[in-house]
């Protein structure tokens, strides 16, 4: 089957403009062109569908592009390796982020400017100590 740029785009939601930003980093490469137009076909749909998996995992254009693109499996590896890491950092401030939520949540003050936890976290962070170290009272 062979899809147009606007048939594709809408296949997944997405505005044409999208699809062409891919072709201009390199991301994506119609199949064809009839009349000046664009043509794609089902490989295509597969990478769009990629480049979105990729996205949700945090992934930069950039990033994707250097993955689909890579030279050897190594390589491959060794993106996926460094994406993985920056996937942990952040969670690990996401997660310092609910504590701080759910803890002023679960505050019992009327103002949390009076909670003496919530000073001495802003305390700690003032005195240059990293989040997680303000953050943990355990």
């Amino acid at each position: 089957m062979e899809y147009s740029i606007g048939e594709l785009a809408a296949r997944f939601g997405l505005a044409t403009h999208v699809l062409r930003h891919w072709e201009d980093v390199g991301l994506l490469s119609p199949a064809r062109r009839v009349a000046g137009r664009r043509v794609y076909d089902a490989t295509h749909v597969t990478r769009v569908a990629e480049i979105l998996l990729g996205k949700e995992a945090g992934f930069s254009l950039a990033q994707l592009r250097e993955l689909f693109l890579a030279p050897d499996r190594d390589r491959r590896r060794d993106v996926l390796r460094d994406q993985l890491a920056q996937v942990r950092e952040r969670i690990a401030r996401l997660t310092l982020s609910q504590t701080l939520l759910e803890h002023g949540l679960r505050c019992g003050h009327q103002d949390y400017h009076s909670c003496p936890r919530y000073q001495e976290m802003v305390l700690a962070r003032l005195d240059g100590v990293n989040m997680a170290e303000a953050l943990d009272h355990s």
